[in-house]
C-alpha cells in the first residue's frame, strides 16, 4: 500500500502524494514541467534538459505503458517497442502498485484537444 500524505508545498498548493526522491531540487523540475505553457517550449526544454538516449527510453516507456494499459502482451509490446523485458516488467508494476502517473498522464492523452 502506497503512502499518502497532505502536504504544502511552496506555492502554497496542496498535494496529495509525497515520493522518496523528494527535495527542493526536484521540486523545482517538476514545478518547471508544470509551467511548460506549450508544446514547443516543452520540446525546447527537453532539448536542453537530457539527452537523447534519456529521451528514447522516457518515450518508450510511456508506449510500453499504453500498450499494457490496452493488453498487449509483453512479447508483442518487445517487438513493437524494442524494450526488454525488464523495462516492460518494470512499467507493469508501475500501473499496478506504482503512484497513478502513467495511468493519468495517458487518460489525459486521450482526452481531445483543441
Amino acid at each position: 500500500m502506497r503512502a499518502f500524505r497532505i502536504l504544502l508545498s511552496t506555492n502554497g498548493v496542496v498535494c496529495m502524494f509525497e515520493p522518496k526522491w523528494r527535495d527542493a531540487l526536484t521540486d523545482n523540475l517538476v514545478r518547471a514541467l508544470v509551467c511548460v505553457k506549450d508544446e514547443e517550449d516543452c520540446a525546447r526544454f527537453i532539448e536542453d534538459l537530457m539527452t537523447i538516449r534519456e529521451l528514447k527510453d522516457l518515450s518508450q516507456r510511456l508506449e510500453v505503458a499504453r500498450l499494457l494499459r490496452e493488453g498487449v502482451t509483453y512479447a508483442e509490446i518487445a517487438a513493437k517497442t524494442g524494450a526488454s523485458s525488464a523495462t516492460i516488467g518494470r512499467v507493469n508494476r508501475c500501473l499496478s502498485y506504482g503512484a497513478d502517473g502513467y495511468r493519468r498522464v495517458l487518460e489525459l492523452l486521450e482526452e481531445p484537444h483543441d
